[in-house]
């Protein structure tokens, strides 16, 4: 199946990694097909957890990421008012993974698939958004905005969780479902070391949430949640007097890190995911990453997932008889996995945006009281299972 024509809708991280892998198995027909003008992401950062670096030490990214990257040690709880609830060991979780995990900007990630993409010779295509999928005797057309059309081999749809044409295609609805709650999110470099140590700082209040996440001394990504309806007025708000305003009083870290960050670094984004499916494709059309199974940003596991999915289409294309039998065995291999991982995220998050004040006392004691040692162990079992 190596000749086959393999078109790949979105030039995301999902999308890159997953023509980067293809091209590892030997498969070399392969254009991606972007609807903007270049390609961009949404977000200030993320945590390529260990089962992440896993897959891109497999397609020779190594090297690129530990440039990028800082490496973690510990996810820390605190309440608002800055008491210790404890810590997840992130060592725990590279050991029984067997890999390291890093804190990187989605800018910087990007940066490195896409040289990664250019240097292999992948073809990416700007300014391409689909208009429709249609069939076409087992086949799949994709039309265009512009009205050019093709009809590749195979259609990977790695075009996110907000408006997904191959999602749509596939599984006859592509509505995102909002989780009621919102993230104002950040990056910010400091000219002076700034932050001492390479561990996640969580702070949990009522109906609200701050995290912290360093990627050196001198840079941070950060995202503070709360509670609240679609368009809230807070859309059109003065960001950084409305953090300040949630905020300010928790930590003096937040509040310092408010501060350092310009206002052109602020994203008010409204949190969407979808609601797991068992179907995952058809004709010749295979979904993945967040069309497939789009989680929160508590699952920690998104893009993360999106690389996973990445080397285990690669694989199952260059080891299957056929392409269906190929699709089969994807979904097969990552649908248990996928769903845990989004469930969870969909749990923590209504936990963590709750309102009611004695839940939220009873949640911190709960906390208090967790063995670590067996959560960090429990979490790189989940991560780490299927690699």
């Amino acid at each position: 199946m190596n000749n086959q024509e393999i078109a790949i809708i979105g030039a995301g991280i999902g999308g890159l990694t997953t023509a980067i892998a293809l091209h590892k198995k030997g498969f070399n027909n392969i254009t991606i097909y972007e609807r903007r003008a270049t390609a961009t992401t949404i977000g200030a950062g993320l945590v390529l957890w260990a089962n992440a670096v896993k897959i891109l030490e497999r397609i020779d990214l190594l090297d690129s990421i530990e440039e990028i990257g800082g490496k973690l040690e510990q996810m820390q709880r605190y309440t608002s008012e800055n008491e210790f609830l404890g810590a997840i060991n992130v060592k725990t979780i590279n050991t029984v993974i067997g890999a390291t995990s890093f804190s990187v900007s989605r800018a910087d990630l990007q940066e490195v698939l896409l040289e990664k993409a250019v240097q292999l010779k992948i073809a990416i295509v700007y300014k391409q958004a689909v208009k429709k999928l249609i069939s076409d005797t087992k086949k799949t057309t994709i039309i265009f905005e512009t009205d050019t059309r093709i009809t590749p081999d195979i259609v990977i749809g790695a075009d996110g969780r907000m408006n997904s044409i191959a999602r749509k295609y596939v599984v006859g609805d592509n509505t995102p479902i909002y989780q009621n709650f919102v993230n104002w999110i950040g990056i910010v470099e400091t000219e002076k070391p700034t932050f001492s140590e390479n561990n996640v700082l969580d702070f949990w209040g009522v109906g609200q949430r701050f995290g912290l996440v360093p990627i050196n001394k001198n840079k941070a990504y950060w995202a503070g949640g709360m509670q609240l309806p679609l368009n809230a007025s807070q859309k059109k708000g003065d960001y950084k007097k409305d953090l300040d305003s949630m905020f300010g009083s928790w930590s003096p870290k937040i509040k310092e890190i408010i501060a350092l960050t310009p206002s052109e670094n602020i994203k008010y984004i409204e949190v969407f995911d979808h609601n797991p499916t068992n179907v995952w494709h058809k004709d010749s059309v295979c979904l993945l990453g967040d069309a497939a199974h789009a989680t929160l940003p508590t699952s920690g596991q998104g893009a993360c997932q999106a690389i996973e999915d990445a080397w285990h289409f690669a694989t199952c294309l260059a080891t299957e008889e056929s392409v269906e039998t190929a699709f089969k065995s994807f979904k097969a291999l990552r649908f248990n996995k996928t769903t845990s991982i989004t469930m969870a995220g969909r749990n923590l998050a209504t936990s963590l945006f709750n309102t009611d004040a004695i839940y939220c006392q009873q949640r911190n004691a709960q906390a208090k009281q967790t063995d670590y040692k067996n959560a960090s162990q429990g979490i790189a079992q989940l991560w780490g299972s299927g690699l």
